[in-house]
């Protein structure tokens, strides 16, 4: 067996012992990225404080979403208040739980501003906004309510600049290229 086969089912085995491979495995599977970037989908589905909802949804982009949400960009550092469950704090030397029941919902305050509520609809996009809007959000800093405001303290000149696919794995859009017609 060659070593990206070997990988691949390595991958698989995890993904169907956590209990997020169903029958469709081998689909999603095909679209996975490159070996070095696999890690992060394992570490992603390991660190959601929340169940993912794969369903009907590319497993792939579901996993990087959660893992840039939850450790490469942190959203949920500033947008879950508090950001520890009772008896969960690593900072008082308890074992690290996230406060699941405010996860994303906002209201950390940073002076005179609060962190936005950013829960997920029922499609998986934060605070329901589009993949055009949430773009617009993250390159150009403006506030998805149409006031014109540049967002303070939300470091978007930072997440601005991750990928296009990044993005799309946030909101777990796939790529346009790759979405079947009809």
């Amino acid at each position: 067996m060659n070593r990206h086969v070997t990988a691949r089912v390595l991958v698989l085995a995890f993904f169907a012992a956590a209990g997020v491979a169903g029958a469709e495995s081998a689909d999603w599977m095909r679209d996975a990225p490159e070996p070095w970037e696999r890690s992060r989908l394992q570490i992603g589905y390991a660190i959601a404080p929340v169940p993912l909802d794969t369903r009907g949804k590319n497993r792939v982009l579901v996993g990087l979403g959660s893992y840039i949400v939850n450790a490469q960009s942190a959203c949920s550092d500033c947008h879950t208040h508090p950001n520890y469950a009772p008896g969960g704090d690593p900072f008082q030397g308890q074992p690290e739980v996230i406060n699941g029941n405010g996860y994303l919902a906002g209201g950390r305050q940073f002076g005179p501003f609060t962190s936005a509520n950013i829960t997920p609809d029922a499609h998986g996009r934060p605070a329901g906004l589009t993949f055009d809007q949430f773009k617009d959000v993250l390159r150009t800093g403006h506030d998805p309510d149409g006031s014109g405001r540049i967002l303070q303290v939300m470091p978007w000149p930072v997440f601005g600049k991750l990928t296009e696919r990044d993005l799309r794995a946030v909101l777990r859009i796939p790529p346009r290229c790759s979405v079947a017609p009809g």
